[in-house]
């Protein structure tokens, strides 16, 4: 299946971008680990379906980047834009974050 994420781009004039991904079949899920809990919606995520494509050119753009799950982590470790010995695991979820300063 080529369309594997729900990607958002959060726009806003007086920050960088933010690229929200996750893995399809997170979306509008719960996760734990730990004492942590999160959910992963569409509010933030998206609706969209996209591509592998589309997510690479989002993210090589990127100022801000939130990924959530195994395919976009290690899409993006394929990328160079993140070590994947600095993701935290949420329960068996890898969620990692860049940001511009």
């Amino acid at each position: 299946m080529s369309d594997t994420m729900f990607m958002k781009i959060h726009r806003s004039r007086d920050t960088p971008d933010v690229v929200a991904v996750c893995d399809r079949e997170l979306i509008n899920t719960t996760i734990r680990g730990g004492t942590m809990t999160v959910t992963i919606s569409e509010a933030f995520y998206g609706n969209t379906p996209s591509s592998e494509a589309e997510v690479r050119e989002a993210l090589r753009t990127a100022g801000n980047i939130n990924l959530m799950g195994e395919r976009v982590v290690r899409l993006a470790t394929e990328m160079g834009l993140i070590d994947a010995g600095s993701c935290i695991m949420i329960g068996t979820v890898p969620h990692a974050q860049v940001y511009c300063l």
